[in-house]
């Protein structure tokens, strides 16, 4: 990927070299199983938990509240479907959103065919959860509200702060699906009263297929996984020792340089948005202009498919998506744009930027040229587009 103008930060990063170099001893010569009783072992244990304390002070969190997972998706399920099991006696109502991540979203489905009742709440044309209409869909028997931190498509930060605080009045549980802000935005669990939280790796410049989930000390939660003992009874597998590893130096990596670093992509973003936006009619930017993660841009634009946009982008070397990686081959438009209230025409022209450290303004200005004259084509070959200029030009 050297000639490669990457883009698509949101769906995956680049594994740090520093990250590898952490991981590499724990494939070859101190490959033992943690849950062993030797001391070569007992040493490797250390060492996980070592990097349970390094992720656990990265959120104001305790070590005993992490508890490693394969990843986001596995960290949803279980912080959902854990928490219905968990508290059924007390109640089988559950609310989200209308954004969240799929496994958020068919984790919700699952449970709804299964004896739960879910509340999807609304959003407004920015990505932002209704406030007043959270507090009015709380019932004596909700026990779980999961709203996602920031959205992974249209990058629009929810306040959580007073998600939680709602969420807490009611005596319920509250869950953030926070892979995309971890790492990127300042999060301490215990100022933001959040209850369980879910992380990948693989988003932050660590390994693909680790993660965790925060789950505050006093949570009922069922285990997801049965079998051993790992994490402490709760999630059986043999421990992922070099992922552990790989997430705590990525963590540590971006504890370091989190405000230079979303500082830097910020200024990127912004440049990149105000350059389309100039450059670019009939565009619409998704999201919040302000309260939206650092390295996110989301664009509309009228007239076009954003598959051919893609692939078009794609023959130049310059990756991005149309929406998340999770949904890439669906025909069907982004749920997060219609939810916000796209119409299905405008929200199929959908392209998602997502930008790194690593990115420079001169890649930039890169993709916003050869972006223009890929839009201008594939107008000029769209009689949707040569209708509205004729009735444009007649007004």
């Amino acid at each position: 990927m050297n000639n490669t103008i990457y883009l698509d930060n949101a769906a995956t990063t680049r594994v740090k070299s520093e990250v590898w170099s952490a991981m590499q001893p724990y494939f070859e010569a101190q490959y033992a199983n943690p849950a062993s009783s030797y001391t070569s072992a007992g040493e490797i244990n250390a060492e996980v938990e070592r990097a349970r304390q390094t992720i656990a002070a990265f959120l104001g969190a305790e070590a005993r509240e992490i508890y490693f997972t394969g990843g986001g998706s596995e960290s949803d399920n279980w912080a959902i479907k854990g928490v219905a099991s968990a508290l059924k006696a007390k109640g089988r109502h559950i609310i989200t959103s209308k954004i969240e991540h799929h496994a958020v979203l068919r984790t919700c489905e699952y449970l709804e065919k299964n004896g739960c009742e879910v509340t999807y709440l609304d959003v407004d044309d920015k990505g932002f959860v209704d406030l007043e209409q959270l507090s009015a869909a709380i019932r004596p028997d909700t026990v779980l509200i999961s709203i996602m931190f920031a959205n992974n498509e249209i990058g629009t930060i929810e306040p959580v702060k007073e998600i939680s605080a709602i969420a807490h009045a009611h005596g319920v549980l509250f869950h953030t699906d926070a892979v995309q802000a971890y790492g990127h935005v300042p999060i301490n669990v215990n100022e933001l009263g959040i209850d369980l939280l879910s992380v990948s790796g693989h988003k932050i410049n660590g390994p693909k297929g680790i993660g965790f989930l925060y789950i505050r000390n006093g949570v009922r939660i069922d285990p997801l996984i049965h079998g051993g003992s790992q994490e402490r009874g709760k999630r059986a597998g043999t421990t992922n020792v070099p992922g552990i590893i790989g997430l705590a130096k990525a963590t540590e990596l971006a504890a370091a340089t989190m405000d230079a670093r979303s500082e830097y992509e910020r200024k990127l973003r912004d440049h990149l948005i105000e350059r389309v936006e100039q450059e670019i009619p009939y565009v619409r930017l998704n999201g919040d202009r302000e309260r939206r993660l650092p390295n996110n841009t989301s664009f509309c634009f009228r007239f076009i498919e954003g598959e051919s946009l893609l692939l078009l982008l794609d023959q130049f070397g310059i990756c991005g998506s149309s929406g998340s990686a999770c949904t890439s081959g669906s025909l069907d438009p982004s749920h997060v744009l219609l939810a916000i209230g796209l119409p299905h025409e405008i929200a199929h022209g959908s392209l998602r930027l997502t930008l790194s450290e690593e990115n420079t303004k001169e890649e930039i200005d890169c993709t916003v040229d050869r972006l223009k004259k890929i839009v201008e084509r594939l107008r000029s070959m769209s009689p949707l587009y040569e209708d509205f200029k004729k009735k444009e030009a007649r007004q």
